[in-house]
Formats: C-alpha cells, sequence, structure tokens
C-alpha cells in the first residue's frame, strides 16, 4: 500500500511524523460538520481577526462570545463611526439566534480585523482586550474590560506613542503593540482611518515600531524599531525602494517565548508598487532578532513550540522557525486546495483549519492531525466586498476543540456570525 506522511498531535503537544498507510482521500465519513448563524440584522455582527495564536471569541465559561456590532461594513469607518463592543450570550436563545449585549463602543476597528479582541489569559470568564481611540485627539490605545462589573478596568493610554493592541501574549502579562495610524497610511485594510500617527513623514523612525506593553503595570518597553529594521533589512541585501515600513501580524507563540512579525514597505495597494514583505522572529524579551526567516505563505499559525504553519510551495506545511526546515506536511491537495487561505490550529493541538474561498464563498477545510481524515465545511456566502472591506474566511476555535467561529453574509445582506460544529 503507499505510504504517506501525516502529522500525529497528542493533547500535549509533541509532534511526530508518522509513515502511516495512506488513508483513502475522501471527505470523512466519521466526522461531519453543520453550520448554524447565530447573530441576526439589522445590525451588522463581525469578530475581525484570525483564530492565530490562540484567539478564542468565547471566554473559559464557553457562555459569552465577543462581537461588533455597525449599521454599516462598506467602507472602512473614522474617528466618529463607533462599533458596538458587544457580548453574544449563548446560555439565552431568542428565537433561532442568541441575545447580544451592548456593552461598550469602540472607534478602533477595521471590518478585517475587528478591533483585536482577546479574553484576558489571567481572567478569561471575565476580561478582555479591545482597541479604541480618543474621540478628542484620535490618538490610539487599549481598553480591558471586565463583565463582572460592567465597566473598563483599565486603559492603556500612551500619549507620546498612541499604540494598540495587536497581539496578547497566550501566557498572559504582556500584549504586542503597534501603531495603527502609520497602518493605516501604509496598508489602510489593517489600519484606524484617521487616527493620530506621531510618525508622518517618518521612513523609518527610531520611536515607533512593536511594544510590548505589562498588562499589570501598563508599562511599555519598545522591543524593536523601523530604525533598526532598516539597518537589519540593509544588511540582510534587502531593498526597500525608500518606501516607509509598516508591520503586520505580531504572533506570539504558545509558550509565550517566541513570537513573529512581517515588516513590510510599498503596499500602496496599485498592485504595480515594488513590495517588501520580510518575516521576521524575535525572542519575548526583545533579544534574538532575526530578519528575512524563510518566508512562509500564507497567515501563517503557530504549531508546538518554534514550529509554524503555513504555506511553502503548494503544500500546508510544519516547519521549524528556528533551525529553517520542514518538519511535516498537513492534509493533502484535495484537503486543502488552497494553503494559502486563512488557518488555525485547535487549541489541545488536535484539530486544524484551512479556510478558502471559491465561488463567492468561505468552505472551512477540517482536518483530525492524527489520523488525516478531514471534511469540508458547507459555502459561507462572503458577498461582494473585496480590497479594504473583505471579508475573509478567518475561522476561530472555541476551547473545547469541537466549534468554529466564522462570519458571513447572510439573505437580508448583513455580515453575521456562523458557528461550523464537528459532529
Amino acid at each position: 500500500m503507499k505510504r504517506r506522511d501525516f502529522i500525529h498531535t497528542t493533547a500535549l503537544g509533541s509532534i511526530a511524523i508518522l509513515g502511516l498507510p495512506a488513508p483513502a482521500i475522501h471527505s470523512s465519513a466519521s466526522f461531519t460538520t453543520s453550520a448554524r448563524q447565530i447573530t441576526n440584522g439589522p445590525l451588522h455582527h463581525l469578530f475581525g481577526y484570525i483564530g492565530q495564536s490562540l484567539t478564542i471569541p468565547w471566554n473559559s465559561t464557553g457562555k459569552r462570545l465577543l462581537t461588533l456590532s455597525s449599521p454599516f461594513i462598506d467602507h472602512l469607518p473614522d474617528g466618529g463611526e463607533p462599533a458596538g463592543v458587544c457580548l453574544v450570550h449563548l446560555d439565552k436563545p431568542e428565537g433561532k439566534y442568541y441575545k447580544i449585549e451592548k456593552v461598550d463602543e469602540s472607534l478602533g476597528w477595521n471590518p478585517q480585523q475587528g478591533t483585536m479582541f482577546y479574553w484576558n489569559p489571567d481572567n478569561a470568564a471575565n476580561q478582555f482586550f479591545f482597541n479604541d481611540r480618543d474621540k478628542k485627539t484620535g490618538k490610539v490605545f487599549t481598553a480591558l474590560f471586565d463583565i463582572s462589573k460592567n465597566k473598563r478596568v483599565y486603559e492603556y493610554k500612551f500619549n507620546d506613542t498612541p499604540v494598540g493592541n495587536s497581539g496578547v501574549c497566550p501566557k498572559g502579562k504582556t500584549f504586542l503593540a503597534i501603531n495603527y495610524a502609520r497602518m493605516a497610511r501604509l496598508r489602510a485594510v489593517t489600519g484606524y482611518k484617521g487616527a493620530t500617527d506621531w510618525t508622518e513623514g517618518a521612513r523609518a523612525p527610531k520611536d515607533d515600531g512593536i511594544f510590548k506593553i505589562d498588562i499589570q503595570s501598563g508599562k511599555k518597553d519598545l522591543l524593536v524599531s523601523f530604525a533598526t529594521l532598516e539597518a537589519e533589512l540593509q544588511k540582510k541585501g534587502f531593498d526597500t525602494g525608500g518606501e516607509s515600513l509598516f508591520i503586520n501580524h505580531t504572533l506570539w507563540n504558545r509558550d509565550g517565548k517566541l513570537f513573529c512579525f512581517f515588516v513590510r514597505a510599498g503596499w500602496k495597494g496599485t498592485g504595480k508598487e515594488k513590495r517588501t514583505n520580510v518575516f521576521c522572529t524575535m525572542n519575548s524579551d526583545g533579544t534574538g532578532l532575526h530578519v528575512g526567516r524563510q518566508f512562509i505563505g500564507g497567515h501563517p499559525e503557530w504549531g508546538i513550540g518554534q514550529n509554524m504553519i503555513g504555506r511553502i510551495g503548494d503544500d500546508q506545511v510544519i516547519f521549524d522557525i528556528i533551525n529553517e526546515k520542514i518538519v511535516g506536511k498537513i492534509g493533502t491537495p484535495e484537503a486543502i486546495p488552497n494553503p494559502e487561505g486563512d488557518i488555525s490550529l485547535s487549541p489541545d493541538g488536535n484539530w486544524f483549519v484551512n479556510g478558502s474561498a471559491k465561488d463567492g464563498k468561505n468552505f472551512y477545510n477540517i482536518i483530525r492531525l492524527k489520523d488525516g481524515e478531514w471534511t469540508r465545511s458547507e459555502g459561507i456566502d462572503k458577498g461582494e466586498y473585496s480590497g479594504d472591506v473583505r471579508i475573509d474566511s478567518a475561522p476561530r476555535w472555541n476551547r473545547e476543540n469541537n466549534q468554529v467561529l466564522v462570519q458571513g453574509i447572510t439573505d437580508d445582506g448583513t455580515e453575521q456570525l456562523f458557528i461550523i460544529t464537528i459532529k
């Protein structure tokens, strides 16, 4: 019998390559999926970002789920168009859907990434982070909200360098922060339109880059500046063409010891400009900066330890980011037709989901890693939106490893949340 490598991942997180007899290539008969719409109009409802680095929309009780509400999704919001910060009460059904409670508002959001929601790992039952901006000054900041107290319990404001959360450490204690106003200028889809940018006109500023914020004290540290990144790019022979640098995708690994990011330049949206897109890693304490790692396509996700999951060539691979070598592959071309799609590894490391689009719909390819069995969800309509207001597939796991939250367009033309359940 023909043999094929599959990835075996235990609940403890160890990864091994097993030379197993290849099972038949098919949509698995041992498990299936069903999709259910859980929010409804007339307001649009969205979560935002992909479920990378253990971004989980559910709180630790499983009874509350985060969402933004908005009367529109067809343009980038400015400083006068807030979104509602809401809780979906999954223990309180209202007809076919669930009760939605608006608890706050945010001026720091966009249609693709939302407001960078993340439940506080040190109090995941009650506290969550979201970005906001001051209505008068336009300065971005991060808020910590406590649902047991029904109020914000901390605001992380920095008048000299107004940055917002770009990734909470899965182990808690700290979060990374970047300049969303700079991103709005240099790659609109990921930024907050019209926010105050202290770096305007600076191509590689010394006082901006990636910050680390201590959750308890509110203290900030600049881990790496754009000036340092530019110098490292030049050492490695990368030519930015004189374009301004910005950063996307600051992603923590699961044990909080490493994070990765992309340093970019020249993304003006014309399709004709010279683009710089360099993959980098750094230790969580600010040491070990490595600019120019092996490029991993798609929206990479951390596996276990120093392994990452992403696309190399036509394959969905597991890649040892430090030793820079492929240590395994996930799925087959039939199971994963587009390894460039949005991806997420379940919290227990036993399941993997890849979202890919076809004919105006997002489909979700779900693989059980211990044996390579897989199935594909029904398609969720992503509408006619594209560019800066597109609806990405962006799958996010629950804490029980049996449901995935996604969003799509419903019959009434509004964007709503759907839960895909593994049966």
